[in-house]
Parts: C-alpha cells; sequence; structure tokens
C-alpha cells in the first residue's frame, strides 16, 4: 500500500478515481480512506497503481491536491 495525504472533499476524490480509470480500475487500486483532519484525507492505494490514480487527481480540474505520498502512515507526519 501507499498512503497519500489529499486535500478535498470526498465526494469529488472518489468521483475523480472512477471518472479516469473505471470501476475496474477503482478495484484495482482497493482506495480506502484511513483518517480525516480539517480538510484533508489520508488515501490507502495500491502500490502498483498509484500513477493512474495520481493522474486522475491531476486531471480533476484543480478540486484534488494531492500533499504527500508515503509508504507508512507515520511517514505522512513528518514534514
Amino acid at each position: 500500500k501507499r498512503y497519500l495525504l489529499i486535500e478535498g472533499k470526498k465526494e469529488d476524490i472518489e468521483k475523480a478515481i472512477l471518472d479516469y480509470v473505471g470501476i475496474l480500475g477503482y478495484a484495482k487500486a482497493s482506495p480506502v480512506f484511513i483518517k480525516k483532519n480539517e480538510k484533508n484525507y489520508i488515501l490507502a492505494i495500491n502500490r502498483k497503481e498509484i500513477d493512474k490514480i495520481r493522474g486522475a487527481f491531476a486531471i480533476s480540474a484543480d478540486k484534488i491536491k494531492v500533499l504527500k505520498v508515503s509508504g507508512t502512515l507515520k511517514g505522512l507526519r513528518k514534514k
């Protein structure tokens, strides 16, 4: 798994993934929302699909911003 610190709404995140990679890609990536901060989410993604998911967020018209990617949850807290 890889963990992404994402700024955006949960609905927008799910919609961007489904619109870009489709249902099969969504199943392969198996995104799981781990934690929610004030306006940030931590999303767990299958490591092989990370490029497709980041591409989906890049296309999503600036509603979603990937702040950090890490292999561990602890790594997201370090700045």
